[in-house]
């Protein structure tokens, strides 16, 4: 197989490069290594930030999100049994969220990728890249019980943590920076109605929680909890319980209650790979940086990523200049490390560490007061939410 550019991964990231390069008149072949079954089901995000939810309009995949997304004015902090609204468009110019679950951005990408995209195959493992300093990187895959090769002007690793693409830079020529977290997220589905219009973020006595959802009628919730929990320790009332303990305030407000149908436990982690190309390999999304999920950025970082390298290979594709792909690891690292930086800023503010005194306690708090307080480190606080802008 021939194309222009081939693209590891069949998640969001991978599925939009190829529906915005497809807009763009560049041929492209997406390799993902799981079914179509899989791709469509698995849970992860589901906050987009409004130039998120523009990139998915530009190009045609937002129909659904148009009926179906929960669009958000703002957040809710509460601590010391207290709520306070951040009120987002008032503090950003008009900027909002939507919530609209990742397994479904990447449904709506598939059906149009299959329907009139460039091709798109599922159980296609890649093997290796070979090449990726020279003009004619190669793909090999296993592909229907064979192994097929993909020859590339350029290859896209968009193929998460886990992938072979940031595996293939040679040795000595990048440089990954990684900070664990000493505590982990216990997340669950529930067949309930939410219990509020936008998105809680607490810091209740045993700990962090978040109350989100995913459509009017299933919630979808988180408690912090030590490292290495095992869901299976957390029956379905002691999950509710705990969850009602943290969202506590003096007020009338009560948690609704239902059939919890998954449980999960996801470690916290901050990584980032600099750069995010090799030669002719470039990396996007989770395969160059993952945050922790408390600031709502690894999707939409990935989703800056490609829009970013969209724009680059439709200027190569017009007019010849590489100008935008040389400069597409350093634009998009300076986006990433704010986003690293805002995540690490929101975890450590919620989260209650193992090893923490009444000192860390009132430090929380004060950082809490400031942002409630001020309207200027409120409105900090909703542009980078919201999203910062794409730049050059």
């Amino acid at each position: 197989m021939r194309t222009t550019v081939g693209i590891i991964g069949g998640g969001p990231a991978g599925l939009l490069l190829a529906r915005l390069l497809h807009h763009a008149g560049i041929d492209c072949v997406v390799l993902e290594a799981r079914t179509r079954e899989y791709v469509e089901q698995r849970q992860r995000a589901g906050m987009l930030e409004q130039g998120t939810v523009d990139a998915l309009r530009a190009c045609g995949a937002a129909e659904r999100l148009g009926v179906q997304g929960l669009v958000h004015q703002g957040i809710e902090l509460r601590f010391d049994r207290e709520r306070h609204h951040i009120d987002f468009p008032v503090l950003t110019g008009g900027r909002t969220v939507t919530i609209y679950a990742q397994t479904e951005i990447v449904k709506d990408l598939v059906s149009l990728q299959l329907a009139d995209g460039p091709p798109l195959l599922f159980e296609a493992e890649a093997l290796t890249i070979e090449k990726p300093e020279s003009a004619t990187p190669v793909v090999r895959f296993l592909h229907e019980g064979r192994e097929q090769t993909l020859s590339c002007d350029w290859v896209v690793g968009c193929d998460g943590f886990h992938g072979i693409a940031r595996d293939t830079f040679p040795a000595g020529t990048g440089r990954a920076y990684a900070h664990d977290y000493p505590y982990s997220w216990l997340g669950i589905l529930a067949d309930v109605a939410p219990s509020c219009e936008e998105l809680i973020y607490a810091r209740g006595a045993g700990g962090f929680a978040l109350h989100s959802m995913r459509s009017p009628q299933v919630s979808r919730l988180y408690l912090q909890v030590p490292n290495g929990t095992d869901p299976r320790d957390w029956p379905d009332d002691r999950i509710w319980d705990e969850l009602a303990a943290r969202f506590a305030i003096d007020a009338d407000w009560t948690l609704n209650r239902g059939p919890i149908t998954a449980k999960s436990v996801t470690p916290m982690r901050s990584y980032v790979h600099e750069p995010m190309r090799h030669g002719r390999l470039l990396l996007a999304g989770d395969a160059a940086h993952i945050v922790p999920p408390t600031g709502a950025k690894g999707l939409n970082l990935a989703v800056s990523d490609v829009c970013l390298l969209a724009r680059a290979f439709a200027e190569l594709h017009r007019s010849g200049s590489e100008q935008l792909l040389d400069r597409y690891s350093q634009s998009c690292l300076a986006r990433v490390w704010q986003a690293t930086r805002f995540s690490y800023d929101m975890t450590t503010m919620l989260h209650t560490r193992p090893d923490a005194d009444p000192f860390d306690h009132r430090l929380q708090l004060a950082r809490l007061r400031r942002i409630t307080a001020s309207r200027h480190a409120a409105a900090e606080l909703a542009a980078n939410y919201t999203g910062l802008p794409l730049e050059w």
